[in-house]
C-alpha cells in the first residue's frame, strides 16, 4: 500500500458551538475527561512546539501536568531546548491528538515559569527514579554513550541514598497562557468541525473555520 492510500474517514461525533463551553478551559477539561473515559493511551501527552528568537522551530512530546484558570502546565529541565527556546522566545504552542475519539486541540499562546513552589510541589510527588534521572540527565546535551548516562544515575543515586532527593535549580515547570485554543473533530468526507477561541480582553470569540 503506498502512502496516498492511507486514509480513515472520521464519522464518531459533531463539533456545534451550542453545545460548547464559553470558556476553552472548561471545554478542554470535558474533552480530556472523554479522552480519559475512552481509556486513550497517555491522553495528557501532547506536541509541544517552540523556536528561537530566529524562527528556527522544534517539537516534542512533553506531558500536562495541570489545568486549571490560568493555564496549562508540563515540567521539564529549563537547559533543554525547549527550556532555552522559552527562555529567549516565550511563546508556545501545544497540540493534543486522541485518536480514539478523532479529536485534535491546539493551544497557542505566551508562556511563562511556574513558582518555585509549584515546581517542588510537583517534583516531590515524582517517582525516587524519575527524581534522581533529572539530576543523572542533563537533557539535550550530547553525552558518549548510553553507559555514560547509567553510570551518572547510579552516581546521584548513591549520592541521595537515604535522603530526601532534592529539586535541581534547573529543573521546573513551564505554564502556556492560552490566546487562542482551537477544538478539532474529524468528520466525514474530510468536512472536518473546526471551532477557534479567541481572547479578545479578559472575553472569548468564539469562530467556526473552514476545514
Amino acid at each position: 500500500m503506498s502512502l496516498a492510500d492511507i486514509r480513515r474517514d472520521y464519522a464518531r461525533h459533531a463539533l456545534d458551538e451550542k453545545d460548547v463551553d464559553p470558556d476553552p478551559i472548561r471545554q478542554f477539561e470535558r474533552w480530556f475527561a472523554d479522552a480519559l473515559a475512552v481509556d486513550t493511551l497517555e491522553a495528557n501527552a501532547a506536541t509541544l512546539a517552540t523556536a528561537t528568537p530566529d524562527g528556527r522551530p522544534s517539537a516534542r512530546i512533553v506531558l500536562l501536568k495541570g489545568c486549571d484558570p490560568r493555564g496549562l502546565t508540563f515540567y521539564t529541565n529549563y537547559e533543554s531546548r525547549k527550556g532555552r527556546d522559552l527562555a529567549a522566545n516565550p511563546r508556545a504552542a501545544m497540540l493534543f491528538f486522541w485518536r480514539e475519539l478523532e479529536r485534535q486541540v491546539a493551544i497557542e499562546g505566551p508562556v511563562e515559569k511556574v513558582s518555585a513552589e509549584e515546581s517542588e510541589a510537583y517534583f516531590q510527588i515524582r517517582p525516587e527514579a524519575s527524581r534522581i534521572g533529572a539530576w543523572a540527565s542533563r537533557q539535550s546535551q550530547v553525552v558518549p554513550n548510553r553507559e555514560f548516562l547509567e553510570q551518572r544515575f547510579l552516581e546521584f543515586e548513591a549520592k541521595f541514598a537515604g535522603s530526601a532527593v532534592p529539586r535541581p535549580g534547573y529543573w521546573g515547570g513551564f505554564r502556556i497562557l492560552p490566546e487562542a485554543v482551537e477544538f478539532w473533530q474529524g468528520r466525514p468526507s474530510r468536512l472536518h468541525d473546526r471551532l477557534r477561541y479567541r481572547k479578545e480582553g479578559v472575553a472569548w470569540a468564539i469562530e467556526r473555520l473552514s476545514p
